[in-house]
């Protein structure tokens, strides 16, 4: 009964999540499976490593699936969603780590970057209401 309490809980929070909030747990979720897979390869699970990095992979494919291609910033962000999917698919190939650490550093960088925007967002949202 707990499992499904948590479970409803998971669900209820992405139905009511912006689309700001959504787009931090994917990064947060990519991050996550991605350590996960390190974790894996470095103890000699290659199957849960490669279930890991595949999930990871859909994760950066569905934010790379989301960009709004009017805006300048998305073709930048495109690359680096392409570049960072090449360096899982490489570690999935090869079981090293080397190429999910270079991921890592910049979706985190990536995931960091947004949590900023969204509080400057919500502090100029907060602000405007005031006046």
């Amino acid at each position: 009964m707990t499992y499904n309490a948590l479970n409803q809980y998971k669900q209820n929070t992405v139905y009511t999540a912006t689309p700001e909030e959504l787009t931090l747990m994917l990064y947060d979720g990519g991050i996550k499976f991605m350590n996960i897979a390190k974790y894996n390869i470095e103890n000699n699970q290659i199957e849960k490593a490669h279930q890991a990095l595949i999930r990871a992979q859909d994760i950066i494919i569905e934010l790379n699936s989301s960009l709004n291609m009017e805006y300048e910033i998305s073709s930048n962000l495109r690359k680096l969603y392409d570049f960072i999917i090449n360096k899982l698919i490489d570690a999935n190939i090869s079981k090293d780590i080397k190429p999910i650490d270079e991921a890592l550093e910049i979706i985190t960088d990536m995931r960091d970057t947004w949590k900023e925007v969204m509080k400057v967002v919500k502090k100029k949202v907060y602000k405007n209401r005031q006046v």
